[in-house]
């Protein structure tokens, strides 16, 4: 069972472009007290080239700070996000980055990187790191951990950020482009 605001979040596939190994050194850096309370949740399908971070998982799972729910059911993701206390994605590429766009539209706070796709996502309504610096996930997961001010403040610019996006305007806009298109072909 977990207690909403009392873990924070990961949902993806289990691969290294997902940059989970980091993420767990940083999470396995934090204070033993602080990763007890929050203990990291991971929900995702096991993908390529991640049986060392699922052994990395199960130690941190053995230690008590890590539940691995594996796959998630769509249906049943807007609860998880909403009782996280922390929605982290660290990815190093990601071509679009929906699960943080899902966390923010259900209220939860975000850490992400500050690559790929995922600035354009997330805008200024998460706190973003390098996805490489260890030290620098640390910091900003303790801080979102702690700092009720700092999560109040992102759930609201996240969920305002996440209604800017919509099915809708994503077929208006690809309809849009392939108007100008047709309008002025090369």
């Amino acid at each position: 069972r977990l207690n909403a605001q009392g873990y924070s979040l990961y949902v993806g596939t289990i691969e290294p472009r997902k940059n989970l190994d980091r993420l767990l050194a940083a999470y396995e850096s934090l204070p033993q007290a602080l990763r007890m309370r929050y203990p990291l949740v991971m929900a995702g399908g096991a993908g390529w080239c991640s049986e060392s971070t699922h052994q990395r998982m199960t130690t941190a799972a053995n230690a008590g700070w890590l539940r691995y729910l594996r796959y998630v059911a769509q249906a049943d993701l807007p609860a998880l996000y909403a009782g996280a206390r922390v929605f982290v994605y660290p990815s190093l590429y990601e071509g679009f980055g929906l699960p943080v766009l899902e966390a923010m539209a259900s209220g939860a706070p975000v850490i992400t990187s500050n690559c790929s796709s995922l600035p354009e996502v997330v805008g200024t309504a998460a706190l973003q790191v390098h996805p490489q610096d260890v030290t620098a996930l640390a910091a900003s997961l303790a801080r979102a951990l702690q700092d009720d001010t700092w999560r109040a403040t992102a759930r609201d610019a996240g969920l305002a950020r996440a209604a800017q996006f919509s099915w809708q305007r994503c077929i208006q806009e690809t309809v849009r482009v392939y108007e100008q298109l047709m309008a002025n072909p090369r």
